[in-house]
């Protein structure tokens, strides 16, 4: 059903066929995928999903790339049992969706996922990456969990949490260029805060000509005037992860 203001420009994108390489568990009421590295580590990395939710084959693949450069990757399912958004859905329902799936009510999952990592997977130094309404949550963590030592929020959607800025610990923002749901006035006054309050290392990137969600949703042989910059936001989201943890 067509809605004029769609209060979210999130299609699926381009859907990857992928299975992925690492497994499902339960973590006490958490459903997760998990992927872990060749070579043992104690450095593992929360990959929190977007309102597609923790199966699209997408964010599995983001997880394994994790892996494939030496974390321990996991994707708990943060809307806990409730059914992610799809694309067929009417866009005017969104809104009423969105008020039980709160980016700023996971601290519960997120204590029981580091406890899971701490406890089973030997992890002593745990980072947060997230897309969208992931990113989004990505900001809430880095504002009041301190047992996280770094994040990368991945067009987080700033509206969430858009007069909070002391962050805890040292997070990279990622925003495009050309998003419909994240303008460009918004990303400057978040810069703005971030200078005024915050202590902690920090850096926001704004990728040329990118839509949302072009790290993770979009294909390199579909898109292959974006190649470059999906290949950056992912190098310069390692990147990252590899200098804070």
């Amino acid at each position: 059903m067509a809605n004029e203001s769609r209060p979210c420009p999130c299609d699926i994108g381009d859907r990857f066929d992928y299975g992925g390489r690492g497994r499902e568990v339960q973590v006490e009421h958490i459903k997760a995928y998990v992927c872990k590295p060749p070579a043992s580590t104690d450095e593992a990395v929360v990959v929190i999903h977007d309102i597609f939710g923790w199966q699209l084959p997408n964010t599995r693949y983001m997880a394994d790339m994790l892996a494939a450069n030496g974390y321990i990757a996991i994707c708990p399912d943060f809307f806990v049992g409730q059914e992610a958004w799809k694309p067929s859905n009417d866009w005017a329902s969104f809104d009423v969706w969105l008020k039980t799936r709160n980016a700023g009510k996971i601290d519960k999952e997120v204590d029981v996922i580091l406890k899971y990592l701490s406890e089973q997977c030997g992890a002593k130094k745990i980072g947060v990456i997230g897309f969208c309404w992931g990113g989004a949550a990505v900001q809430h963590l880095m504002l009041k969990n301190p047992h996280l030592k770094t994040g990368v929020s991945l067009y987080g959607v700033i509206r969430f949490f858009e007069d909070r800025s002391s962050l805890l610990h040292p997070t990279f923002f990622i925003f495009a260029e050309k998003d419909d749901y994240i303008p460009l006035e918004q990303v400057t006054v978040l810069e703005q805060k971030l200078k005024q309050n915050c202590k902690v290392d920090y850096e926001v990137k704004i990728y040329p000509g990118q839509t949302h969600g072009f790290v993770h949703r979009k294909r390199e042989d579909i898109n292959p005037q974006d190649k470059p910059y999906i290949e950056e936001g992912r190098k310069d989201m390692i990147n990252w992860l590899n200098k804070y943890l």
